[in-house]
């Protein structure tokens, strides 16, 4: 009788939940894993890989069914991966792509697809500006938030008049750059020499040859083994010590660090995260990744485990139902945590992450290199201390833009 009862009880329960509740989350996540930006395209799959293991493959009572697909780190292959994800896997949400030049690539299929879409790491300016889409929020900065705070830090606090530039040829160093360039150049400084290492090279000797005697600094913009080429071959050509390296985002990140020696030690970078941040999420954090994987997280590894925590607080507004596309896009769009790794955190109207800024400076610290925070600059949008209007009047930030007036 017992029995009876309860298979009853189970039943009823059954006939009580909707049939959405017993379909899993369909996730996909698109990350780089072969080529030049492999590296943090890994890092990026270990961060989406933590938080599900942290929270049993489960989100708002549902199972969730992730699908990591390498995009080959091309715009096309970016493309197709996601097509394949909405239209054969018929995924509710995408997080990623990995790089500037592949979000460009997606975004208006995303939004045509009505996929909403987070960004853990692909920092394209304008996919929050100028072509901003509903479908497509970012977890991270843009490329130019870190460098514009930098680009016055510079001026101002460091008192550096002359700057050299060094990035990669493409979407995403073209972006830092300019952001640098604007806002040092607007704090009094002058930017008086732009060099652009194509993607991949491996020898940055005739790039550091070229450096001109009279600059106070050279700010880098790299991602992936560019900055670990750059860093020891600028060591070898006798510089480290006599011209101070300034870095982005990405070019001393903490993925990067545990294969570079001392001449990293000194450079002072932007970012909106740190390894070594002192604060209790963090800390929960960095432990429980340092377990999982044996070292320190970084930019991607964050961006994914943030872009985690922006899904699973939209899902607990809508209790778990996805599939209601416009409900759960604006609870995405509405999200703000106020004890993510990287501290407090909210989007702006065009979907942009807010949040605080930390620059710091390379360090050894009981055998081992980290990013030692050295200034904060709170609630930091993506348009600098600029007004947004007047901010988007001008021309979107490129290889062009702003012109070097100094060279």
């Amino acid at each position: 009788m017992i029995r009876h009862v309860v298979a009853l009880g189970l039943l009823v329960l059954l006939a009580a939940t909707p049939s959405w509740a017993q379909e899993p989350i369909r996730i996909g996540f698109l990350t780089i894993l072969t080529g030049p930006l492999a590296a943090p395209g890994k890092e990026m799959e270990n961060g989406i890989r933590l938080f599900m293991e942290e929270h049993k493959n489960a989100l708002s009572g549902r199972p969730v069914d992730l699908t990591v697909l390498d995009t080959g780190g091309t715009p096309a292959g970016t493309l197709a991966k996601a097509r394949e994800l909405a239209e054969q896997r018929k995924v509710h949400v995408i997080i990623g792509p990995l790089a500037a030049f592949e979000a460009y690539a997606i975004a208006p299929y995303v939004n045509s697809q009505r996929v909403p879409t987070i960004s853990p790491s692909a920092a394209a300016d304008d996919l929050t500006q100028r072509k901003a889409t509903q479908f497509f929020v970012r977890a991270t900065s843009t490329s130019t938030q870190p460098t514009q705070p930098f680009g016055t830090y510079a001026a101002k606090t460091l008192g550096f008049k002359k700057v050299a530039t060094i990035a990669d040829d493409f979407a995403f160093g073209h972006e830092v750059v300019a952001g640098f360039q604007k806002a040092f150049e607007d704090a009094g400084g002058q930017v008086v020499q732009k060099l652009w290492p194509k993607l991949g090279t491996t020898d940055q000797g005739p790039y550091i040859s070229q450096l001109r005697k009279d600059i106070d600094a050279v700010f880098i913009g790299f991602a992936g083994v560019a900055a670990l080429r750059f860093l020891k071959q600028f060591e070898d050509a006798g510089l480290k010590g006599k011209i101070p390296v300034l870095a982005n985002q990405t070019a001393v990140d903490e993925a990067l660090l545990r294969n570079m020696g001392d001449e990293a030690i000194g450079v002072v970078s932007t970012m909106h995260y740190s390894a070594a941040l002192d604060t209790p999420a963090n800390r929960k954090f960095t432990a429980a990744y340092r377990k999982a994987f044996g070292t320190d997280p970084g930019y991607y590894s964050v961006g994914a485990y943030t872009a985690g925590l922006f899904l699973k607080q939209a899902l607990e507004k809508v209790r778990g139902k996805v599939e209601d596309t416009d409900s759960f896009l604006q609870a995405v769009r509405g999200v703000a945590i106020a004890d993510a790794p990287g501290g407090p955190i909210r989007l702006d109207r065009h979907g942009q992450a807010v949040h605080n800024i930390y620059i710091r400076r390379v360090e050894r610290q009981e055998g081992r290199l980290q990013n030692t925070v050295i200034h904060t600059i709170e609630g930091v949008s993506q348009f600098w201390n600029y007004p947004e209007a007047e901010f988007l009047k001008q021309p979107a930030y490129s290889r062009d833009f702003p012109a070097c007036r100094f060279c």
